[in-house]
């Protein structure tokens, strides 16, 4: 049981209970009940829950939702096309935008170089790192070919009362905060990350930064899990969340937003990482098509990363397994959907894989969370469990794309046209997909058991 002077607090959406339980009754995950003190009373946050005291302000009056003037903002570019894309045309002042992303993925890489290109178009502009000291951000600053990143004001503080005092004095149009999990508010016992002090410091930058009209950038940590650290509702106090997706051992990175209130969620931009910083990857299907192999095992999907059209190769590889289960390994795509395509493969293909290893990864680092890459998966497990290349009628790598139900048959995707337009720009043409074969037993029949007849002729 909790002392007086603590309490427990869900991780996940901030729920408080006097004693600690397994499962949080506010959102129902398991063991995300943190013990933390108490505020000192009358610290922010620690308000009378509804109906503990009668209402004291004055009542509104409600307006039509047809006579609310809808100001238009000029949103602020950050000189990177496809950050601004994915922002929905660039930053709204007065906006929080939320960047999570994995260790060394290029967070503050990318933000430094947003920055940069701001503060040479003539916005006032400030970075506020409460992990770095201002000459390790000088030091990443130099190797950036990104405007003139040395002429940023930067200031290295974890104490919010201090950071909020500095944005209301230099009111600047864009801030950066390095991270938001290590800033820490004085009036609060707990440490800093923890959900209370999460929550707090969000809400009083947001506080400002709606005041004061500044686009903030706010960088988070995350899980293990690859979700954005903190309680739930550092989400939906932003206005955007943005996900910044890749591999440090890899080049390519993937931003996409997650929430947008003003713009899409479906679109994404892709970068490269250089030794310069990150740089645009305008044409990313062509550099995929040219690394693409033509080896068994290997297809060309027919993605789209948001409203983009983008062609990336799917390779597999299936050997005989030494384990009992057999191994499933994947890079790229979700584990469960694998399963249900080898499913799929073994009920209605005739493939059977029960006593072999299945591995299949998305070249490049890309992740893909569409059900149209099922048929790119299914046909590359079958072309490497019996050994066949499969190609276009040029000679060419494969393309496929198209959803698998369960009973076998191809389902329509979105975009078809899109995806079959950049397939034929690159001379991938004919395409593998649902107009052109009913059934996944068709595909396989057509595409693998003829290939492997002319190889054995």
């Amino acid at each position: 049981m909790a002392s007086p002077r603590s309490v427990h607090v869900c991780s996940a959406c901030g729920h408080e209970s006097p004693r600690w339980s397994g499962q949080c009754t506010g959102c129902g995950e398991w063991n995300t009940l943190v013990e933390e003190l108490r505020a000192r009373p009358g610290a922010p946050g620690r308000a009378g829950g509804i109906g503990s005291r009668p209402p004291t302000g004055p009542s509104v009056t409600p307006v039509p939702l047809g006579s609310v003037a809808a100001a238009e903002h000029a949103r602020l570019r950050t000189g990177i096309g496809e950050l601004d894309n994915v922002l929905g045309g660039g930053l709204v002042p007065g906006s929080l935008v939320l960047i999570g992303g994995s260790p060394g993925v290029g967070k503050s890489t990318l933000t430094t170089m947003a920055l940069a290109h701001l503060a040479a178009a003539g916005r006032r502009t400030l970075y506020v790192s409460a992990e770095e000291s201002p000459a390790q951000i000088r030091l990443r600053a130099e190797r950036l070919s990104a405007g003139a990143p040395l002429e940023i004001p930067v200031i290295a503080e974890t104490d919010l009362a201090t950071v909020l005092a500095t944005l209301e004095r230099e009111r600047p149009e864009v801030c950066v905060v390095d991270s938001v999990q290590t800033l820490h508010c004085g009036e609060l016992t707990s440490a800093a990350g923890s959900v209370a002090q999460v929550r707090e410091a969000a809400t009083e930058i947001m506080r400002v930064a709606k005041a004061m009209r500044i686009a903030v950038l706010l960088v988070g940590h995350v899980t293990k899990d690859g979700a954005l650290a903190g309680p739930r509702v550092l989400e939906h106090l932003v206005d955007c969340v943005l996900q910044f997706e890749g591999e440090r051992e890899r080049t390519y990175r993937t931003v996409r937003a997650i929430k947008n209130r003003f713009g899409s969620t479906s679109e994404a931009g892709v970068f490269e990482m250089r030794d310069d910083g990150l740089v645009e990857v305008l044409d990313a299907s062509a550099r995929f098509v040219a690394e693409a192999t033509r080896a068994a095992g290997s297809v060309v999907l027919c993605a789209m990363e948001g409203t983009r059209p983008l062609l990336v190769e799917v390779q597999a590889l299936v050997s005989p397994s030494e384990l009992e289960p057999p191994r499933r390994v994947v890079a790229g795509i979700d584990r469960n959907r694998l399963a249900l395509v080898l499913a799929v493969l073994g009920r209605h293909a005739g493939i059977g894989l029960g006593n072999a290893d299945v591995f299949v990864n998305v070249v490049g680092g890309v992740r893909v969370d569409e059900p149209g890459a099922d048929l790119a998966v299914a046909l590359a497990v079958a072309g490497a469990a019996r050994n066949v290349p499969l190609h276009s009628g040029a000679g060419e790598p494969l393309a496929c794309f198209g959803e698998l139900g369960l009973t076998g048959e191809l389902r329509t995707v979105a975009h078809a046209d899109r995806r079959l337009a950049e397939a034929e720009k690159f001379g991938l043409a004919p395409v593998a997909e649902p107009d052109r074969f009913r059934t996944l037993r068709d595909a396989v029949r057509t595409l693998v058991v003829r290939d492997r007849m002319a190889l054995a002729r």
